[in-house]
């Protein structure tokens, strides 16, 4: 068979336009979803709507936040590892909380690990210990020392979530004694520590300082390695007697698995280049959260790692989920 000067051109033409749409993947055909499988409010929804306009304009294409909350995150999630591999569909949740699901649930629709790739993380927000302000505690021993003595009820956005484990780790580690009331995001949690309905909370900073900066919510302690710059008079709880505690939530881009890595490539560096715009980084930072980026492989072995971590946890502690 013959193939004339015209035809291998043309040929050479069409491989060269295909490689280069493989690297260089557009969003033309419809709206970007970010997914947040949570209620408005939380730090994921604070951290998705910060930068859907900027990820908007540098994929030029309409990005749009979807609030899919349910089952401690894993509606949205199961929502999203079912989509289409294209990249219209995101998924911005705490990363660290889905790892926990598959050792709490006894039955998930879906397998993160199998199901969903790591994008990138985007953020990292210690745990603060915070009370209602008529709670007769200053710090973490006073805490614990009421708990023995009064019933205190434990606000967590859901069980089996990363503050609901966090509050587990601690109570275990402190001799502490308290009742965990389950809501469906960390906003109805804060509202009702707030009230009183509930007298504890751990729940991620950036979405938690706010309240604590206007007095409705008074602070012991926080879960992180050093001390937070921002309430640099708050002590952590390793400094209170939980020697190498630390805990927080850590929001990450995933997408279904399956998805070329073309377009996993191009999600990954254009989030990176967003999350690190100087306005970004310093409106996280005022809050509390501070820019962690990965990319896909690294994210992959960080949720890995919090799996194997927070299993031990549920196991010891006997939580498992319908």
């Amino acid at each position: 068979m013959s193939i004339n000067r015209r035809d291998l051109v043309g040929a050479t033409l069409a491989l060269g336009l295909g490689a280069a749409h493989a690297q260089s993947p557009n969003w033309s055909a419809k709206a970007i979803r970010i997914v947040v499988p949570y209620p408005p409010g939380g730090s994921s929804d604070i951290i998705a709507r910060s930068i859907a306009q900027p990820l908007s304009e540098a994929l030029k294409q309409s990005v749009i936040v979807e609030n899919k909350a349910g089952a401690n995150g894993n509606l949205g999630a199961d929502y999203v590892a079912k989509s289409a591999p294209d990249g219209y569909t995101l998924l911005l949740c705490d990363t660290g909380a889905l790892a926990i699901s598959p050792s709490v649930y006894t039955k998930l629709p879906f397998d993160p690990a199998r199901d969903l790739r790591g994008v990138t993380m985007l953020a990292y927000s210690p745990h603060l210990l915070v009370v209602h302000p008529s709670v007769p505690a200053s710090n973490l021993k006073e805490l614990v020392a009421l708990s023995r003595k009064t019933e205190l009820n434990f606000a967590v956005t859901a069980m089996g979530s990363a503050p609901h484990l966090a509050g587990v780790a601690v109570e275990r580690a402190s001799g502490a004694t308290w009742q965990y009331i389950p809501y469906k995001g960390g906003s109805q949690a804060i509202t009702d520590t707030i009230a009183g309905q509930t007298q504890i909370l751990m729940n991620g900073m950036l979405a938690t300082l706010p309240f604590v900066q206007s007095g409705k919510l008074k602070i012991l302690g926080v879960s992180k390695g050093s001390r937070m710059p921002l309430i640099g008079d708050v002590p952590t709880l390793a400094e209170q007697g939980l020697t190498g505690f630390e805990s927080g939530t850590w929001q990450g881009i995933l997408v279904a698995n399956g998805t070329p890595p073309a377009i996993l490539n191009r999600l990954n560096s254009e989030l990176i280049k967003v999350i690190r715009q100087p306005e970004i980084r310093a409106k996280l930072a005022g809050q509390g959260a501070e820019v962690v980026t990965m990319t896909p492989v690294q994210q992959d072995e960080f949720f890995n790692r919090e799996k194997a971590r927070w299993a031990r946890v549920v196991e010891q502690a006997g939580i498992k989920l319908d």
